[in-house]
């Protein structure tokens, strides 16, 4: 069932998720969320693959942040922790594995995955409520699903987050509020450790200084700008680059394509 979410920031998880029954593979849940609306830090038995039909999302794990737009999707295997919110307006869209089924047994924490015209397809079919499909055709096109889902390819376009409590109040805090511009210092104070301490955290558990952390996460933010039809021009300018051309280069360093390269796969 798909349900619109007008006012709520912080939402449970769909029941769907915690259903056991190797009888039905694979279960589907639909839901419309405002921008700037988020899901409670949760996890659930049922491997969940996290889609948005339209919008951008941010995923959170136990150690690593991703920007997910309708181009790529989540694989979130069960038993995991973890917390979702919504950059934009948003239409998600869930798939829930059942355990009896094994799903990407080699990855044993998120994933971010890259979008096929088939499994975009075949999400929308499970999920449409206007359209409801019989317990049979559910079940057969829940397993085809699972081995689409199964050959998905993988894309490493994310931020650690670390496992320091400290670090992660800072990195909590800048994914909550993208557009703050606080100094490192400022940072440093909400975590509730010295300049010095997050330097060093930064390094040994992102394997990035605070400032190459900061650009990616900008970068990353840059996503799904891009895919919201935003100009390289524009995001370059709110990002803070000088020019365009240097925020092409480092795009390009970053992720190993250009931004108009990205936007043309939406």
């Amino acid at each position: 069932m798909t349900n619109d979410i007008l006012d709520a920031t912080r939402l449970p998880p769909s029941e769907m998720a915690y259903i056991i029954d190797p009888e039905q593979p694979v279960l589907s849940h639909g839901r419309n969320m405002r921008a700037e609306a988020g899901m409670v830090v949760h996890d659930h038995p049922r491997g969940q693959l996290l889609w948005s039909e339209q919008g951008v999302l941010r995923v959170s794990g136990e150690e690593a942040v991703w920007v997910v737009s309708s181009t790529h999707a989540m694989w979130i295997p069960g038993g995991i922790t973890h917390q979702v919110s919504s950059e934009t307006d948003t239409k998600i869209r869930n798939l829930y594995i059942d355990p009896f089924y094994p799903v990407r047994k080699h990855e044993k924490n998120i994933a971010m995955l890259t979008m096929t015209p088939l499994m975009q397809e075949i999400i929308l079919r499970l999920t449409d409520q206007k359209n409801p499909l019989t317990e049979q055709r559910v079940k057969h096109l829940g397993l085809v699903a699972i081995d689409e889902l199964a050959i998905l390819e993988r894309s490493d376009v994310y931020i650690h987050s670390g496992k320091d409590p400290r670090l992660q109040r800072l990195v909590s805090y800048m994914v909550q509020h993208p557009q703050h511009n606080l100094s490192l210092a400022d940072l440093s104070r909400l975590a509730g450790a010295s300049v010095r301490t997050m330097e060093r955290l930064f390094k040994a558990e992102t394997g990035m200084t605070y400032r190459q952390w900061r650009s990616r996460f900008k970068l990353m933010n840059a996503l799904g700008q891009l895919n919201e039809g935003e100009s390289s021009k524009t995001v370059a300018h709110q990002l803070g680059y000088k020019s365009v051309s240097s925020f092409i280069h480092a795009f390009k360093m970053q992720f190993g394509f250009t931004p108009q390269a990205y936007a043309g796969r939406s």
